[in-house]
Parts: structure tokens; C-alpha cells; sequence
């Protein structure tokens, strides 16, 4: 479960940098960032239990 969460980070990340270099594709980087923010704090909450 830890790899896929980490897995999921880096395709976020991955996703909101290549929202913030394309232009047009800021909704992208707003959406990964949300996604990011999201996975954190569940594999965080994940890893306490």
C-alpha cells in the first residue's frame, strides 16, 4: 500500500508540473495539486494506523 501511495504522489506531482509548463493546462495543475493534497493526507493517516 506504501508504493502505491508513492506511486500516486509522483504522478500527481508529475501531472501539476506539466499543467504549470503548458499553457492552457492550468486547470491540470489545479486538479494534480488537489489529487496530490488528497493522497498525502490519506497515506498519511494510512501509515498511523
Amino acid at each position: 500500500m506504501g508504493i502505491f501511495i508513492l506511486v500516486l504522489l509522483a504522478l500527481w506531482l508529475i501531472l501539476a508540473i506539466l499543467g504549470f509548463v503548458v499553457k492552457g493546462l492550468i486547470w491540470l495543475a489545479i486538479v494534480a495539486g488537489v489529487l496530490f493534497i488528497a493522497t498525502a493526507i490519506f497515506g498519511w493517516f494510512k501509515r498511523q494506523t
